[in-house]
């Protein structure tokens, strides 16, 4: 009778696809064995061909949701002896890598006897199955199975092993599987109390949040800081203790009918939400709700996220109103990932803690997406979709590692065309950081086998030099590619939509180091994933004060104003709101060219408007600025522009930033509402790329469009741009699987130097 081996590529692991292979070759009446291996699953089986075909077609349309089968090599070997059974066999460990499936949101099934109290498992907070639960936060190494995890120290009782070992049970090979008798507990602490009984530890956890208590307690990539998010007192107390007096919070709310109690919602927002990712997601909120002020000041969207785990689901269910539920993590830190770690930076910041003792191997922050005109973008890839690899059309011959940039890191593998983007790592100013990095780069490598021969990075020499240090030891040998930013952006854009290019390249955004030593960030490129071009920019103004004009726009106000008029017109708010030693620092800066940098940045140039404006002297956070000016201007959208025309100089195209900010003085001067010069600055934007567009198209030939950079996360922009560009038939490429911020930049340089090394440079 004919057998076959067969091989399956994919997520298969961690995912019930064992039990799976194994009920369906008991559909098809066929004999043999299924097992895990660290490249996959492995099968053979005996039977009919016909019977043979039938189940390699349905192990594909079949599969388990969260599978994800990315190939399935079949080849004929000789008659076995299966004495006509199908069994599942132990793992194999041997050198390769399978791919390993994020961690997984609570499934119904799961959810339905978590708050049945007839289940050996009510009020659990650790329940789970093949369908969800924990998987790359406990990770230690593949394959996937349960000695590999942080749940090898605790030993399955006899009920719970019973499961483990049935493959019709949907908990057949669950590693992480445990019940009250065999697995983690929780338990509440504060001050002289101390609760290790479960139901007493929630009962207190919800009267505390009840109360007006911050609490820290430990998820499932690390800790959140939790309060009420009703309670605008204890809200700002969280805010103070945490150095965070604007940047928004996240809430977590019970379920979807209280998201709708809060927040409109369309289907394509409430599918992404309830996914099993269950992301972060920016929503309108509905006014004249309970929700504190203090969430998300000056926004036009809150982050609302559901419950993820079983313990989430207990509290909310418990305390019946949104929490805040922000990272456990002091300002610009990675998130808390031990207890150890916990108690010592967030003892300040919270007043109790919630505790369990599952161990977090590998610490994980919420994902945070957004839905525009044009789909779902994220904005932090992260808990959810790492470490799942994003498919390339270019393929390395050899490992690249790429480690992204300074703002919002993170790091990328690419082994052949798989592109492994690392959880996001954050902003990369302090010990702490750094250590997380090295320690992820070091875990991925691990995981998948990898020892990068190339290691691509930014042209920042700063960040160059740190990073290249702190993996001497850890990649020795590498070829150093250095890339610069804003191609990386573009090439990001491209190798996420499996495009090659040349593309017409709108990279907006906040710095980036250009080769010729300014900084740039309003960039229209010419590029393919091997070279770039630079056609256009915004016209160059300057930073009064280097640094501190990112942390002061109003500098950069001034200072446009100085440039673009020739002095302060005395009866403008923006001058006479400030004092006169800064007037006076700004003007000796410029005129002396003293500390004050050329930039092209786009976001520095909302940064100067916001000020202008009135909205915003000194930032907080990073697009705090920019931001506000888009929840300002967004009511008066769409709206004429300026009348402002493009020029050319030195054979690049220049927006002309000057012609822009007189046009705004001018009519504040006349007396114009700012939320209505907003909306204008907007517009003259989105036409000015629109037109600049439309002329590099008949220069180059070039309809392909590809837009990136953080600048694009302002949904005006992009939609606006989107929408004038397909009108006239533009192919135009956007952000979905990677941010278009710099959190994407690290696979933008992977791709680029996969095409330096297949062009032999």
């Amino acid at each position: 009778m004919p057998a076959q081996h067969i091989h399956i590529d994919g997520v298969v692991q961690g995912v019930g696809f064992r039990p799976f292979v194994y009920r369906l070759a008991h559909a098809h009446g066929l004999a043999g064995w299924v097992r895990n291996n660290s490249q996959g699953v492995d099968i053979q089986v005996m039977g009919p061909l016909s019977s043979l075909d039938a189940f390699a077609r349905d192990l594909e349309i079949q599969a388990p949701p969260l599978a994800r089968v990315q190939a399935i090599i079949r080849r004929p070997i000789t008659e076995q002896d299966f004495n006509g059974e199908f069994h599942i066999m132990t793992s194999q460990e041997e050198p390769g890598f399978t791919l390993v499936s994020p961690d997984v949101a609570t499934c119904s099934d799961c959810l339905q006897e978590l708050f049945d109290p007839q289940n050996r498992r009510y009020r659990y907070p650790f329940i789970n199955c093949t369908n969800c639960g924990p998987r790359f936060s406990i990770i230690r190494s593949l394959p996937y199975d349960r000695h590999n995890t942080t749940m090898a120290t605790f030993h399955l009782c006899n009920a719970c092993q019973d499961e483990y070992n049935d493959p019709l049970n949907r908990r057949f090979h669950a590693q992480p599987n445990a019940c009250p008798h065999c697995g983690p507990h929780i338990w509440f602490e504060a001050t002289d109390i101390l609760f290790t009984d479960e139901a007493q530890a929630l009962q207190a956890a919800n009267q505390w949040l009840k109360s007006g208590h911050i609490l820290a307690i430990k998820g499932l990539g690390g800790f959140h800081l939790a309060c009420d998010a009703t309670n605008e007192r204890i809200v700002q107390a969280l805010r103070k203790r945490k150095s965070r007096p604007h940047k928004p919070l996240a809430v977590m709310m019970r379920d979807m009918d209280m998201v709708r109690d809060y927040c409109k919602i369309s289907l394509e927002e409430e599918a992404l939400l309830t996914s099993s990712a269950t992301p972060i997601l920016l929503l309108e909120p509905k006014s004249a709700t309970d929700l504190a002020t203090g969430i998300a000041p000056g926004q036009r969207s809150i982050g609302v996220m559901l419950p993820y785990t079983p313990l989430h689901h207990i509290l909310l269910r418990d305390i019946n109103r949104p929490l805040v539920m922000t990272s456990g993590n002091r300002q610009n830190e990675p998130i808390a990932r031990t207890n150890e770690e916990a108690r010592t930076k967030l003892g300040h910041l919270a007043d109790a803690f919630l505790w369990h003792n599952r161990q977090i191997h590998n610490r994980i922050d919420d994902s945070v997406w957004m839905v525009t005109a044009d789909g779902p973008t994220p904005i932090r890839r992260s808990r959810g979709e790492a470490p799942r690899p994003i498919e390339l059309a270019i393929e390395a011959t050899d490992p690249i590692l790429a480690i992204g940039s300074q703002m919002k890191n993170t790091f990328c593998i690419l082994i052949g065309s798989q592109a492994f983007l690392s959880q996001h790592i954050g902003e990369m100013d302090d010990v702490e950081s750094w250590d997380f990095f090295t320690e992820s780069v070091y875990r991925y490598r691990e995981l998948f086998g990898a020892q990068p021969k190339i290691i691509a990075h930014d042209l920042h020499p700063d960040f160059t030099l740190t990073a290249m240090d702190a993996l001497e030891t850890l990649i020795p040998n590498a070829r150093a590619v250095p890339i610069q930013h804003h191609h990386a952006h573009v090439a990001s854009c491209l190798a996420e939509n499996q495009a090659s290019g040349p593309a017409i390249g709108l990279a907006l955004d906040g710095t980036g180091y250009g080769p010729d030593g300014t900084i740039w960030g309003g960039e229209i490129l010419v590029a393919d994933l091997k070279s770039y071009r630079r056609v256009g920019r915004l016209e160059p103004f300057h930073l009064p004060g280097n640094e501190a004009a990112i942390h002061q726009p109003v500098r950069i106000s001034l200072g446009l104003l100085l440039e673009s008029l020739g002095q302060l017109p005395p009866n403008l708010d923006v001058v006479q709101r400030t004092h006169e030693s800064l007037r006076r620092a700004v003007t000796v800066q410029l005129r002396q060219n003293l500390n004050a940098p050329s930039t092209s940045s786009c976001g520095r140039f909302f940064d100067a408007t916001a000020a202008l404006l009135g909205l915003r002297d000194t930032v907080t956070y990073e697009g705090q600025a920019a931001i506000e000016l888009e929840t300002l201007a967004a009511p008066h959208m769409p709206i004429d522009p300026y009348p402002v025309q493009l020029d050319r100089t030195r054979q690049l195209w220049q927006l002309p930033t000057r012609g822009i900010f007189r046009e705004m003085t001018s009519d504040i001067l006349w007396g114009a509402p700012p939320a209505e010069i907003a909306a204008r600055f907007h517009a003259t934007l989105i036409a000015l790329l629109f037109q600049l567009a439309q002329r590099l198209r008949q220069e180059t030939g070039i309809n392909q469009i590809a837009l990136s950079g953080g600048c694009f996360q302002n949904r005006i922009l992009l939609e606006g741009l989107l929408h004038a560009l397909r009108v006239q038939d533009f192919t135009v490429l956007t952000h979905h699987q990677v941010p278009t911020n710099d959190g994407g930049i690290s696979l933008g340089q992977a791709a680029i130097a996969a095409a330096h090394i297949t062009a032999g440079q």
